[in-house]
């Protein structure tokens, strides 16, 4: 369309007093809130975050010697991720072709929604779970379907049929292991919604945490190139400790691979977090170790909180640990979040009725859980 030289003038609007209205759909849609950097210290100034699942134990040192002497920042990187999409089908067993990565998981998750969906269409999303799923899919202009999970939160298969069959979706989100509670949903159960008429999209964020082998057999990317409806996101943000540089990526079927790339914005990666992760996989050796050492304190954390009467653990495979404050067998939950800030360790509280009285702790160094364990003590 060609525009023609302006002729008219506005004399009734001041200079710069115009602002166009922001989309609608955004007046119903709550943004996503970060966990605040302060606040919760003790008295001596110390701040224990565990409330992010964050990696303690940081990048490897061939991580942290490549970032040390980065060069050429002034000119941009490869912004198709070729040499790290090499190195990812070496680690995953997922051909390059099929990968894809992002600024971080959330994007990739955002790029899903993008790609597919079209105002009015609909997304199933397993509650409680990750929030970024069902906020993407209405920023990509689609309407929600919140599936409450079981009391031990797994996956009411009948009620996603029956949703897939009243509404038609056109994918659903499904964190594996989930978030906040750390269960791994059964192979049995991914084939059964595979079998449905929707994108099925992992997110495999703490994967790695399953298994002895970073993951490997418990992941579902190797599938991806046989399967049609099958799409996997991982990331480096949590094994590799590098959840500041924000690095993910996804495996998606061959038909969706051509259509989110052209979602995808160039240069969405940055040369420091593609250098890093490149660094992380020749350092798999040590951040295995790491890995290992997070599980025994995860398995550790959880023995000494079935000591405790009041708690109510759930069984986790990520880097934290899901527990319920049970009414009336001792402190409630707002004495035990005084407690904790009064000690200056911050964990992870929840705003939503069906967690009201759960909190998740982030698995930390031993003596940080060391930490968390003396507070929880005071009551016995």
């Amino acid at each position: 369309m060609t525009i023609g030289p302006v002729t008219r003038s506005y004399p009734n609007i001041p200079p710069g007093a115009f602002r166009p209205a922001v989309a609608r759909r955004l007046g119903s849609i709550a943004p996503y809130q970060p966990l605040p950097l302060g606040g919760a210290e003790a008295a001596n100034g110390a701040l224990l975050r565990l409330d992010a699942n964050e990696n303690p134990y940081g990048p490897s040192p061939r991580t942290s010697e490549v970032l040390s002497r980065l060069e050429e920042m002034y000119r941009y990187h490869d912004g198709d991720s070729r040499r790290l999409r090499q190195e990812l089908e070496r680690f995953t067993g997922a051909p390059a072709e099929s990968l894809l990565v992002g600024n971080g998981g959330d994007e990739l998750i955002s790029i899903t929604a993008h790609t597919l969906l079209d105002p009015g269409d609909m997304v199933l999303v397993s509650t409680p779970t990750f929030s970024m799923y069902a906020l993407s899919g209405r920023l990509a202009g689609g309407q929600v379907i919140e599936l409450p999970r079981g009391e031990d939160f797994s996956i009411d298969l009948e009620q996603v049929r029956r949703a897939v069959e009243a509404h038609h979706p056109k994918l659903i989100y499904l964190a594996n292991p989930n978030n906040p509670d750390g269960s791994l949903a059964p192979a049995e159960t991914i084939q059964a919604l595979l079998e449905l008429p929707l994108l099925v999209v992992l997110d495999e964020a703490y994967i790695e945490f399953c298994g002895q082998d970073l993951g490997y057999q418990a992941s579902w990317i190797r599938q991806v190139a046989q399967r049609d409806n099958l799409a996997v996101l991982r990331t480096f943000s949590k094994w590799a400790g590098l959840a500041a540089l924000r690095v993910g990526y996804g495996a998606f079927p061959g038909w969706m691979a051509e259509a989110a790339w052209t979602v995808k914005p160039p240069y969405n990666t940055n040369l420091a977090g593609e250098a890093a992760a490149l660094a992380a996989l020749q350092d798999l050796e040590y951040l295995s170790g790491n890995v290992q050492r997070l599980k025994a304190e995860r398995r550790r954390l959880a023995q000494e909180f079935q000591r405790l009467p009041y708690l109510q653990i759930y069984p986790s495979e990520g880097n934290f640990l899901l527990c319920r404050v049970i009414p009336n067998m001792g402190p409630d939950l707002p004495a035990v979040k005084a407690a904790m800030e009064t000690a200056g360790i911050r964990l992870r509280y929840f705003d939503t009725p069906r967690l009201a009285d759960h909190f998740r702790v982030s698995i930390g160094l031993p003596g940080e859980m060391d930490a968390v364990v003396r507070v929880l003590w005071k009551w016995m």
